[in-house]
């Protein structure tokens, strides 16, 4: 008996082995489940149609379940053909044992499937962003694709898997710019998306060993990380092209770099972006960058700097909902010139941007103000740290240093390009190995100027400057100024300068001032401010005339001389009168000129040695924006006098007048009882001899034409008597 029981125990062994070993290989044929497969099959969409032909019984080690497979099954989706290797159906073995099969799982294994073939499956669908961008953006690709769905006891979907690859595709991101060569594998649920090996390129841009992960429940996010490999320059003319429609990049001449990236994003149920974070980190191996606006004026340079160029530099990015970090430390060149270290370091925080700049620098420098320039080549370090929002920037220091010279500024804040205030402006500087400049300004409740040195060789020149824009329009404090020495131009030094003052909307309205040149010889200026007509009334008188007219061309070749200034300031015009007292003209060019094509040799000769001797010049003028009427100019002398009028603006010149010898003119004043006599003499063929003359052209293209007279005006005749009545 127990024989018998050992006999079947080991048949019924055998045969589950035997039926084992054939469900795991070959398998079972059967046509039982065929009908059950294309109805549940169907049950997910009933435009889904299915045609199996044999299907075999199995059994999967792995998952330790049966299951059903047929291989080259006809699917159809609607009237779109989809190409299936095979397709397995797992079941419940008790279910089956009951009757009642309940599925556990679908894996269905498709064939590659061409482009072309997925636009036809993806047209059918219900028409989004995602099949618009199938069928219009992507030109090639080949997809392979493996699918698992997952069903719960009654059979009713639970969860699917879908994992593959995509090779060779080829889409169009945007105009002029394609995704070409990318493949990547992807596995992914109805909760999650992961993309690995992600290997692509757009245009000049090379993504390597990339991954995505897509987060879709409970809220969808995004997670990456890839590198990038960039080079562009003149080759990629249609992604230079694309680059100029974008902030930022439109200026990039060539770029190439090695970066390594990461992000994070998370939507919320909206698809509104609810937190994001990047992350860069690589090395600009070079860049060229042309700027679009100079940087003349930033840097106070003459040379226009046009181009920025970078060479290795680090880089680190970091951009998140909270704040923005930029840091790039490396070598920079402007224009091509000198290559040269550098450290840029920006922060930005909601509306605030706060910002670093560490820098050696080469290119020329000038500062007029204070007639301090820096050679090109010389290497100064530029330090220099800045908050800026929208309107306001705010300068919390700029250190200058080169050499012996140092310029400190702390606290300046510009609102709308408007100067607004300053903490402190520290400056010490040399020229031929001297010291030129020693100085700190003070910006408390008032402004506080105070130093022993100030350079101010240029000011005339800066204050002739025409400008319509007031960067200090918002200014209105009392200020005082105090300098030991003032380095004037034509040499000159002023010593012990002191000025008070006030200051209302970015304008003097009230000076007083004096200062010493010395050797008794004393400079000074007042202004005070008509607060019923709103007109300013200014007066300046000096004891020497050189370093006030320096910058004025009409004034070269004059010598000594006492001067007196007043003017009546209105808002935009003004009504002026400089008179000078007891002068030389010395080698003028333009009274040389004017005195050899009138053939007074002997008067040429005096102006070109000795000078020419001047009792008076006064000129009344008016001045309206850019223009200047010159409504009389009048100088008299022992050897010559001259009475003209003209106007002058940035684009002309335009005088015209009337020159007489002093033989001529004391002959005419002996005749002064009878007026008519003068300008009509009795004699016949005796008359008055002067020269009537034009001088007319742009700035250094003045040309000078003369006519001989015999009659003067009673307007000239009238003007020299009052003068020598004066002078007598």
């Amino acid at each position: 008996m127990k024989k018998i029981i050992y006999i079947l125990i080991l048949l019924f062994s055998l045969f589950l082995i035997s039926l084992t070993i054939i469900l795991s290989t070959i398998g079972i044929e059967t046509k039982k489940f065929n009908n059950f497969i294309s109805k549940k099959i169907g049950q997910f969409n009933n435009n889904i149609n299915i045609e199996l032909t044999t299907v075999m019984f199995r059994l999967d080690f792995k998952q330790i379940s049966l299951f059903l497979e047929t291989k080259n099954p006809q699917i159809k989706y609607r009237s779109v053909n989809i190409s299936t290797k095979k397709i397995k159906v797992y079941l419940d073995f008790l279910s089956i044992l009951k009757s009642d099969p309940k599925i556990n799982k679908i894996n269905l294994n498709l064939n590659q499937i061409d482009i072309n073939q997925f636009k036809e499956i993806s047209s059918i669908l219900k028409p989004s962003n995602f099949t618009s961008f199938v069928t219009n953006k992507i030109k090639q690709g080949k997809l392979d694709i493996d699918l698992d769905f997952y069903f719960k006891n009654n059979n009713l979907l639970d969860n699917f898997i879908a994992r593959g690859s995509v090779s060779n595709l080829k889409a169009e991101i945007i105009n002029d710019l394609n995704l070409n060569n990318t493949n990547f594998n992807f596995f992914g649920d109805q909760s999650d998306i992961l993309i690995k090996n992600i290997f692509s390129e757009a245009g000049p841009i090379k993504i390597i060993d990339g991954d995505l992960k897509v987060k879709l429940l409970p809220e969808i996010s995004l997670e990456s990380n890839f590198k990038t490999n960039l080079k562009i320059d003149d080759k990629n003319l249609k992604f230079k092209n694309l680059m100029k429609k974008i902030n930022y990049f439109e200026n990039i001449k060539n770029l190439e770099a090695n970066i390594n990236n990461t992000f994070f994003i998370n939507f919320d149920k909206t698809y509104k972006v609810k937190k994001y974070d990047y992350r860069s980190r690589g090395k600009i191996v070079r860049a060229n960058i042309n700027l679009k606006n100079s940087m003349k004026n930033l840097i106070f340079s003459p040379e226009k700097i046009n181009q920025l160029s970078l060479f290795n530099s680090d880089v680190q990015i970091s951009l998140n909902s909270l704040r923005n970090t930029t840091n790039i430390s490396g070598k920079y060149s402007l224009n091509k010139g000198n290559i040269l270290p550098f450290n840029f370091e920006n922060i930005s925080k909601k509306d605030i941007s706060k910002i670093k700049i560490n820098a050696e620098y080469a290119k020329h420098i000038e500062l007029e103000l204070i007639n301090f320039q820096k050679p090109k080549n010389i290497i100064a370090k530029i330090n220099m740290n800045l908050d800026k929002t929208k309107d306001k920037i705010k300068i919390k220091k700029i250190n200058f240093t080169e050499g012996k010279n140092s310029i400190f500024f702390e606290g300046i804040i510009f609102d709308k390009n408007k100067f607004i205030s300053l903490k402190k402006i520290s400056v010490k500087t040399n020229k031929d190995k001297k010291i030129n400049n020693d100085f700190t300004v003070f910006f408390g409740k008032k402004i506080l100027i105070k130093g022993k040195k100030f350079d101010a060789t240029n000011l005339p020149k800066i204050l002739n400057k025409q400008t319509a824009k007031n960067f200090f329009s918002k200014i209105s404090k009392n200020i005082e100024i105090d300098f030991t020495n003032i380095i004037a131009p034509m040499s000159e030094n002023l010593k012990n300068f002191k000025l008070i003052g006030k200051i209302e909307k970015g304008k003097f309205v009230k000076i007083s001032s004096k200062g010493e040149f010395g050797n008794n010889n004393f400079l000074d200026i007042k202004l005070k401010k008509d607060n019923k007509s709103k007109k300013k009334y200014l007066e300046i008188y000096s004891d020497l005339t050189k370093p006030l007219l320096s910058e004025y061309s009409f004034f070269n070749g004059l010598s000594g001389g006492k001067l007196l200034y007043t003017s009546i300031i209105k808002e935009n015009s003004s009504n002026s009168k400089l008179k000078i007292e007891n002068f030389k003209v010395i080698n003028a060019p333009g009274v040389v000129k004017l005195l050899s094509l009138a053939d007074l040799g002997g008067l040429a000769d005096l102006a070109e040695g000795e000078g020419l001797t001047f009792d008076v010049l006064e000129i009344n003028m008016n001045k309206t924006n850019n223009s200047l009427k010159l409504n009389e100019i009048l100088a008299l002398g022992p050897s010559i006098s001259v009475l003209m009028e003209g106007y002058q603006n940035s684009l002309l010149t335009s005088l015209r007048g009337t020159l007489i010898p002093a033989k001529t003119l004391n002959k005419m004043i002996s005749k002064i009882p009878v007026l008519g006599d003068i300008i009509i003499p009795k004699e016949i063929g005796e008359g008055l001899f002067g020269i009537s003359f034009k001088m007319k052209g742009p700035p250094g293209k003045i040309k000078t034409t003369i006519n001989p007279i015999r009659t003067l005006t009673p307007r000239f005749i009238q003007k020299i008597i009052d003068k020598r009545k004066y002078f007598k």
